[in-house]
């Protein structure tokens, strides 16, 4: 079989160059177009709904606040999932949509349903907010430890135990 196919090879040898020209045509095409990065964004969209409810306990602030936020956001387009935390005196809900979803537009039909929310929500529990857009890309911290009096390795042990 693999006799066959090396002499097919050398008995075409015009037809192999053309074909390993395309192939790397063809990568070089690819290589030109590919999105690479060194830091990838791989935030999902999200909404966060962030509401300060000063002097309630968590049960409170899971039945007056959480709940009405949660059951307004449940019906909304491309939603994947609706993720809660409730604990004394803040309640935040995460609205996680599709990917490809424009997270503008995303906040916006957010910031719709949460009108209707605000309704249910007693006037002293707090008013629920919009969090600022994050993303993962905003924890990467990038800096240089430099010091005359310091060799290399000296400035790798602080960067290890200090920094």
């Amino acid at each position: 079989m693999i006799d066959r196919l090396i002499r097919a090879a050398l008995s075409n040898r015009l037809l192999v160059v053309l074909f390993a020209l395309g192939v790397i045509g063809g990568g070089a095409y690819s290589l030109r177009r590919l999105a690479i990065d060194a830091f990838p964004d791989v935030t999902p969209v999200l909404a966060e709904v962030i509401t300060l409810s000063e002097g309630l306990a968590p049960q409170e602030v899971e039945q007056l606040v959480t709940y009405p936020i949660e059951s307004a956001m449940n019906g909304l387009p491309d939603v994947q999932r609706v993720q809660s935390l409730s604990i004394f005196g803040l309640s935040d809900v995460k609205v996680y949509f599709a990917d490809g979803v424009d997270i503008y537009f995303a906040r916006q039909l957010v910031r719709a349903q949460l009108q209707a929310a605000e309704e249910q929500i007693p006037p002293d529990a707090g008013e629920p907010e919009l969090a600022p857009i994050s993303t993962a890309l905003g924890q990467v911290y990038q800096y240089v430890l430099r010091g005359p009096a310091y060799d290399i390795t000296e400035l790798r042990t602080i960067e290890d135990w200090i920094v």
